[in-house]
């Protein structure tokens, strides 16, 4: 683990020298975050922290007001912030292995702070031009700043989908953390706990608190799977238990895991949908490799869905259908994108990105809702998370078109309470395929 860190850091120095010498800049200033409060409250929001400063500093990730100085050829400087007060636990100087790699330094005072940062910045004789990564701008007497550089930015997004072997060690360690929360969810399944149980036993399986998970646990029984966000916890459980879909995370120093399963009772036909789902999702995934385009895997993902739902009896005639027509058919089933880039955030940035200095590709116009269109490379780790689902909204959209004369409409009514199905898993690109952390976990589970 340390030299894995002392190897990230080196990696993330390298990385940030290069841009820094490109766009002319003499430091980078990097802003932990800061803590605020609710509107017309005293109470201030969980604290969230700058991605960009997790990235250097994973083991402050609760830690507002502190301040990272990074320059070429220098030791990191670590401002760490621990001001007088009473109310509140305030850090005390860090002694883990970390500390090695930076010079850590505690402050109490913002403002005393901020006027020595200048002269930390300089270079002997010559002006100083200084990139500030933070939610807000600030005034630092002598020194030419610019808040979030778009080309430097540019280029740290573009760099972040390529994990270091620390950042892919701990996305490994994120999903074995959730992997044990989603077990919880299985067992509770069949004992028949509610949504809200489900949830409470999750994150006491994951050992987070509520403010540590890195999204709204999405919990839903029945027909609640089909809400593709579903953001509530019912209290009460229901009569019957048909379907579960979890999709739920963990996250270890600042990375995070997103992980989906659903199981399933009563329904020999939405059982034989979730088996086929699941077939057809790994497949996806051995398909993996560099040089592959996530944009094909997500239309092969719309074809093998369409076989899926002919074999199934839900689209008659599926020989009667041309390409576009079954495209219709299986987005209303399938409306969302078949995953995205995962690290410090859960749909970790740059996804759209294709070189350095910011060129994105949007996704194509018939799949307005992927979050990735980019070609996969060695080192990349990425969400699989194909879908199928009945979808009122949807589903009622498609009997009006003359499409739905190729629905089995009774079958569909049948097997809606069921709700729907997503599985995902949490690769890593290999130079020669992929590595599974989520099915690595849950193999390792057992």
């Amino acid at each position: 683990m340390k030299s894995l860190f002392t190897d990230h850091i080196e990696i993330l120095q390298q990385r940030s020298s290069t841009l820094l010498e490109q766009e002319k800049f003499d430091a980078l200033i990097i802003h932990s975050g800061s803590s605020k409060n609710y509107f017309l409250d005293d109470y201030a929001a969980p604290f969230k922290p700058n991605p960009h400063f997790v990235q250097w500093m994973p083991f402050l990730t609760e830690h507002p007001e502190c301040w990272l100085v990074i320059k070429a050829g220098f030791k990191p400087c670590l401002y760490l912030y621990s001001p007088d007060d009473f109310w509140h636990m305030t850090p005390q100087e860090p002694t883990d292995f970390w500390c090695n790699l930076f010079d850590v330094q505690l402050y109490t005072d913002r403002d005393t702070l901020l006027k020595k940062l200048p002269g930390l910045c300089a270079r002997s004789g010559a002006s100083t031009s200084v990139a500030l990564i933070a939610e807000d701008s600030m005034d630092l007497p002598q020194v030419t700043l610019q808040h979030n550089p778009q080309v430097l930015m540019h280029g740290l997004h573009y760099l972040r989908a390529s994990k270091t072997p620390w950042e892919q060690h701990c996305l490994r360690e994120a999903n074995r953390i959730a992997v044990s929360g989603h077990r919880f969810t299985q067992h509770g399944f069949d004992e028949g706990l509610s949504e809200y149980e489900l949830h409470q036993g999750y994150i006491s399986a994951i050992t987070h608190l509520e403010k540590d998970l890195p999204y709204n646990n999405i919990i839903g029984l029945n027909e609640h799977a089909a809400v593709l966000h579903y953001q509530y916890k019912d209290r009460i459980a229901p009569n019957q238990h048909r379907t579960l879909l979890v999709d739920a995370g963990a996250v270890y120093h600042g990375y995070v895991a997103d992980i989906t399963r659903t199981v399933c009772k009563g329904s020999a036909d939405f059982h034989a949908l979730l088996e086929a789902m699941d077939k057809a999702q790994q497949s996806l995934v051995d398909k993996i490799k560099p040089g592959v385009s996530f944009i094909s895997l997500h239309e092969m993902m719309h074809q093998q869905l369409f076989r899926i739902l002919c074999d199934a009896g839900i689209i008659k005639r599926g020989d009667l259908l041309d390409e576009a027509a079954a495209l219709s058919i299986t987005r209303t089933f399938y409306p969302h994108g078949l995953g995205h880039l995962l690290g410090i955030q859960v749909h970790d940035i740059g996804g759209w990105q294709q070189d350095s200095v910011g060129g994105i590709s949007k996704p194509p116009e018939q799949h307005p809702f992927l979050r990735l269109t980019r070609t996969l490379q060695e080192n990349f780790v990425v969400t699989v998370e194909p879908g199928l689902y009945f979808i009122p909204l949807l589903l009622n959209k498609l009997k009006l078109t003359p499409l739905a004369a190729h629905i089995d409409w009774p079958l569909v009514d049948a097997l809606s309470p069921w709700g729907g199905i997503r599985i995902e898993d949490n690769v890593c690109v290999t130079a020669t395929g992929v590595d599974n952390y989520t099915r690595a976990a849950f193999n390792n589970l057992k």
